[in-house]
């Protein structure tokens, strides 16, 4: 008895039972930058009318505007991992706040479309980084029980950013909603000089001093920080050993099946058309004679609130059963908002397809927003080993921003072309997506990052 009860007091002090101030602290931190992001994702919803009304931009103009930002961020996106394995991941956000503080109060005074462009340029290189260090970050420093949940926060702060532009959207000129949005960059700024290095990465520097400091100030006084610290060395060496992070290591046959969910939970992500109601929600609300006011604050309201809810199920649910429902809902969503604009026509049925598109576009963002829109970064981010996860990082991210720019520079085109028929693609999209989650994405909740890469593996 006795023996069994020191067995069970030795693994509770091998694993934290719950969060600490470090955590929740460096988590707090790091996810301001993806409140910028999701503030820079949705600015020009609200902003449209008035930027090509005041700026005189035609419709291609401002969808260069719009998508400048995607470019951008593909670019930073190419040297993101590379950039975050030199300096470390604390100064990677803090290069990001810097570009994007500059590209918001370069939108905020710009009198032409070069000063405009170039801002929201600045802003995509800022992003393109947020988008890759973030996730790993709080992946490397949360314990693997609440990994999940803490890895979401990045996707909650998304959605209240996207949110708060969708609000303020309605009573804030457009030059007073990019200088709001450069304060959670200039918070974020002064923020980390009080959070740790990622442990992960001070142990690919050799520095075993910092590592268990580190450690301790993440996992608390209590925890026996000595056996993480040796496995995470442990992987590190092995990885060393193995191969040098590259090109080719990433092409390797191993990496295989790790490589095609990454590639093509990206791919699937951006093409549900999440990005474009995001970018284009105020003119899609339009197209449909529907209420821009009042259909805008209706989605700032539902976004917070789920992400919350997801913050509390990631971790009890699984990740594969989130993605599941995420992707079965937008695919049903976006065939609703494609069937309204169909059947659109003036009277009794009019008021049905206002009906439809308010609950086609709830539910899709709905939908996206509990697992599509975050979880794929969140599995990107636990199923490469570290040898390739620099590379691996940036050849994923540089993808989800070209597949992003793909949907965002085209969509007002394809609204042109058929409105009908651009949601009935996104549908059809989902419909694939929901194939590829239940024959090729794992299970990881509850696994350490070592077994999810040991377990994909084994069928490589």
């Amino acid at each position: 008895m006795e023996s069994a009860s020191l067995l069970k007091k030795q693994e509770e002090s091998r694993t934290p039972s719950s969060f600490t101030y470090g955590v929740l602290l460096s988590t707090s931190v790091a996810v301001a930058g993806s409140f910028c992001y999701g503030c820079a994702m949705s600015y020009t919803s609200p902003a449209q009318s008035k930027i090509m009304e005041e700026l005189g931009l035609s419709v291609a103009d401002y969808s260069l505007f719009t998508s400048l930002m995607t470019l951008g961020g593909m670019i930073t996106a190419a040297l993101s991992g590379k950039i975050a394995a030199l300096i470390g991941r604390r100064q990677t956000m803090w290069i990001s706040d810097v570009c994007c503080i500059f590209g918001w109060l370069a939108v905020a005074f710009a009198h032409d479309i070069m000063l405009l462009n170039t801002g929201r340029l600045f802003l995509g290189f800022g992003v393109g980084l947020i988008s890759y260090v973030v996730p790993v970050y709080i992946a490397e420093i949360t314990p693997k029980t609440f990994r999940g949940g803490f890895s979401f926060t990045n996707q909650l702060l998304q959605c209240l950013g996207i949110s708060l532009m969708f609000f303020t959207g309605n009573f804030f000129h457009w030059r007073t909603l990019a200088l709001l949005s450069a304060i959670p960059c200039a918070m974020q700024l002064i923020g980390l000089f009080f959070i740790p290095e990622s442990p992960r990465w001070l142990a690919m520097y050799g520095r075993d001093q910092e590592l268990e400091v580190t450690l301790t100030r993440l996992r608390g006084e209590n925890f026996d920080v000595l056996e993480e610290a040796a496995e995470i060395r442990e992987t590190v060496e092995i990885s060393r050993r193995e191969s040098q992070s590259g090109i080719k290591d990433l092409f390797h046959m191993r990496n295989a099946q790790p490589l095609i969910i990454g590639l093509g939970l990206m791919l699937m992500q951006q093409f549900s058309g999440s990005a474009a109601i995001s970018a284009y929600a105020a003119s899609i609300f339009d197209k449909a004679g529907f209420p821009i006011n009042i259909g805008t604050t209706i989605l700032a309201a539902v976004l917070v609130p789920q992400s919350i809810v997801v913050i509390l199920t990631v971790d009890r649910w699984g990740r594969r059963p989130l993605l599941l429902l995420s992707s079965i809902g937008v695919c049903i969503c976006s065939f609703l908002i494609g069937l309204s604009y169909y059947l659109q026509k003036p009277g009794e049925v009019q008021t049905i397809c206002s009906v439809l598109l308010i609950v086609g576009i709830i539910g899709h963002v709905s939908f996206f927003c509990i697992g599509l829109g975050g979880l794929p970064w969140v599995i990107m981010s636990e199923i490469f080993p570290v040898n390739v996860k620099v590379t691996a990082g940036s050849l994923v991210t540089v993808s989800s921003w070209f597949f992003s720019w793909v949907i965002i520079y085209s969509f007002n085109f394809m609204m042109q072309w058929s409105a009908s028929g651009t949601y009935f693609i996104f549908s059809g999209v989902s419909l694939v997506t929901i194939m590829f989650i239940w024959i090729l994405v794992p299970e990881t909740k509850g696994r350490t990052l070592e077994e999810i890469q040991a377990s994909l593996f084994r069928f490589s």
